[in-house]
């Protein structure tokens, strides 16, 4: 029986096969212990479920700051560049992943601090205006805080929010801060682990020439 190997990139039925066009050919060197790459294979910052939060994020924080502040209040410009450098540095991160594990590391953090910063203007304006930061014994808290969670609001957060008012809003997007700063935080455990691992990108790239050269020296010796 003939099999098909899934990196024959010369085999029109894996070539044409959406399934198989990411999958990186390690077979350079025969009998090689390892595959001589050193760029890290990731997933586009898209799929990311902390990337569509904090675009949501974004985008209710526009919406909030045209209809709620006054025309002229730094604090409109303030929300949406803190929300725009949540959602810009998780993509910009996730795209420096395959060159540099501390960039990704650094922008990452970079977005979590932004988040931070546009939380505690929601607060700011829930306090300053007599308005209230709904808790976990408020009666609403639990079905805002299943909604944030729920794949609904990625269809219809933007019908939503034009039937709330300022403070139903604020409390919806400090519950998707939380979230997406939770999300980011277990992001930088994971990245930061796997740094101390795998090393960075110099190591790698150090540590697929030593294999190679190691590979080579072995067929040499055969």
């Amino acid at each position: 029986m003939n099999s098909t190997n899934k990196n024959d990139t010369n085999n029109p039925s894996v070539r044409n096969n959406p399934n198989t066009q990411n999958i990186p050919n390690t077979q350079s060197t025969p009998n090689s212990d390892k595959p001589n790459t050193f760029l890290p294979q990731h997933g586009h910052y898209r799929n990311l479920r902390v990337y569509k939060v904090t675009e949501i994020i974004y985008d209710i924080t526009y919406y909030f700051t045209q209809k709620y502040l006054n025309k002229g209040d730094r604090t409109i410009d303030q929300m949406v560049q803190a929300a725009r450098s949540g959602k810009q540095n998780i993509a910009e991160g996730n795209q420096a992943a395959a060159t540099s594990s501390e960039t990704e590391i650094k922008l990452t953090n970079v977005a979590k601090a932004s988040l931070e910063e546009l939380l505690t203007d929601y607060e700011d304006y829930l306090r300053v205006r007599n308005l209230q930061q709904w808790g976990q014994l408020h009666p609403r808290y639990e079905a805002l805080r299943q909604y944030a969670r729920s794949e609904s609001i990625m269809q219809d957060y933007a019908q939503q929010i034009k039937r709330m008012n300022d403070e139903e809003i604020s409390n919806l997007c400090i519950t998707l801060i939380h979230q997406a700063t939770y999300m980011l935080h277990k992001l930088l455990t994971t990245m930061q682990n796997r740094f101390i691992t795998e090393g960075g990108i110099k190591e790698q790239m150090y540590n697929a020439r030593a294999n190679y050269r190691n590979t080579q020296n072995k067929l040499q010796g055969q």
